[in-house]
């Protein structure tokens, strides 16, 4: 059976132990005494404290992973120290902070994943709220979770938090699952969100990497080049893990990241306000604004969505779910106006859309152009054309939904949709 470690991509094999604290058993990491590596950062011996006992893993795999050369084992201690102290003097009040169930640091973790912290307050107030334990969510129809979701983004995150809810329910007497294996085997869980929950939750012994704590780890070592470089991200991994508090591992993966979010940034790193400087090898050599290396960002694509607000006399609409217009990208595979790419002459491509889909007579169709919005997904920078047809009824088709424009929230929609409904109100 593979090492956590390695189960969390470390290609370096690590001799296991069982750590003793306060008569709870966890695995953990020992590493041998220095040696040197051409490509890795070099890391010395790392010393436990003599009130531990160890004793070798019935499935240890001998240690390489050193740590940084800037360390010995007595400052690494005082390292540690000194952020552990000034994360728990300064860390935010942010509500999955509250506590240490694990239901809500992992619904956390995933709303956070390429979203800003503000954005996703709200919505994860909103969320548990409704959901208070992983029994209602695991019991709550998709739509439902979804709608909490929209406007949110990368819906399939949500998906898949309901799926795993079910899991979790019905595999595991509702509790998030404790050993690395079994996070793993999680929908939606990855290498860093089952190291976030189960070290924030459980004190289990495993370091995160996330693009904040390879920043910080890459200015501690002076790491030049992609970060996200295979190669690059596996000894960033290895590092982390050299790094790791054993005595607080959650507080010490939360306040790395938090080191990252608020003080070592990527433009202008704040070195002045950061309690771990005087380790800080960038700092040293003036590399600070050079680490990390710019990211190679993809050639935006240019795309113009037109798409219709169908509206009867008693001020109804109808959405459609069928696969449509960049329907995975754009409108997550939810409750959407009608829509379709369009190239040179929006108004007579989506007709002809409207005619194919709905049945809708082109003859007597009159599109009436609203404001147009922008609207970004990753590197596709997207015009929305929203038209507004007046018709004396709305069609009946397999797969569409007929309601109120004022109860368009009531159902899951994605941002976009939400845009293209705004443009009536802005005519």
């Amino acid at each position: 059976m593979p090492c956590p470690a390695q189960m969390l991509g470390f290609t370096t094999p690590i001799r296991l132990a069982r750590v003793i604290f306060g008569g709870r058993t966890f695995r953990s990491y020992i590493n041998p005494p220095r040696e040197a590596h051409s490509t890795a950062l070099p890391l010395s011996q790392h010393v436990f404290a003599s009130n531990r006992r160890t004793e070798p893993h019935p499935h240890s795999c001998d240690n390489t992973a050193r740590m940084p050369p800037q360390f010995t084992p007595r400052t690494l201690k005082t390292f540690q120290r000194r952020l552990l102290a000034w994360f728990r003097a300064h860390q935010r009040d942010l509500p999955w902070r509250s506590s240490r169930d694990p239901y809500r640091i992992w619904v956390a973790e995933i709303m956070l994943q390429q979203t800003r912290i503000a954005a996703v307050l709200p919505y994860y107030r909103r969320f548990l709220k409704t959901f208070p334990t992983v029994e209602s969510l695991a019991r709550a129809p998709q739509e439902k979770v979804l709608q909490l979701w929209s406007g949110l983004g990368y819906y399939s995150r949500a998906r898949n938090l309901h799926r795993a809810a079910k899991e979790i329910a019905s595999s595991h007497a509702g509790e998030f699952p404790r050993t690395l294996e079994a996070a793993l085997a999680l929908p939606g869980i990855g290498s860093y969100t089952a190291a976030a929950v189960l070290s924030i939750a459980y004190d289990q012994p495993l370091a995160v990497l996330d693009g904040n704590v390879a920043r910080v780890l890459a200015r501690l070592g002076a790491i030049r080049g992609d970060l996200r470089a295979p190669a690059r991200w596996r000894q960033l991994a290895a590092s982390a893990q050299s790094y790791l508090a054993l005595t607080a591992p959650g507080d010490w993966n939360q306040a790395l990241m938090e080191l990252g979010e608020t003080i070592c940034t990527p433009r202008i790193p704040r070195c002045g306000a950061c309690p771990v400087s005087r380790w800080c090898l960038a700092r040293a050599r003036g590399l600070t604004r050079e680490i990390p290396a710019p990211r190679r960002k993809r050639a935006p694509v240019r795309i113009r969505i037109a798409a219709a607000i169908l509206r009867d006399p008693r001020g109804r609409t109808i959405l459609v779910r069928d696969p449509g217009a960049h329907d995975d990208v754009l409108f997550s595979r939810m409750w959407q106006f009608p829509a379709v790419e369009v190239a040179r002459h929006p108004e007579a491509e989506l007709a002809t859309h409207l005619h194919d889909i709905l049945k809708i007579d082109r003859a007597s169709l009159h599109l009436e152009p609203l404001p147009s919005a922008r609207h970004g997904v990753t590197f596709r920078n997207i015009t929305l054309l929203p038209f507004l047809a007046r018709v004396p009824r709305l069609p009946k088709r397999p797969r569409t939904r007929v309601l109120l424009l004022s109860r368009l929230a009531q159902l899951p929609a994605s941002s976009a949709t939400h845009k293209i409904a705004a443009a009536l109100a802005r005519r």
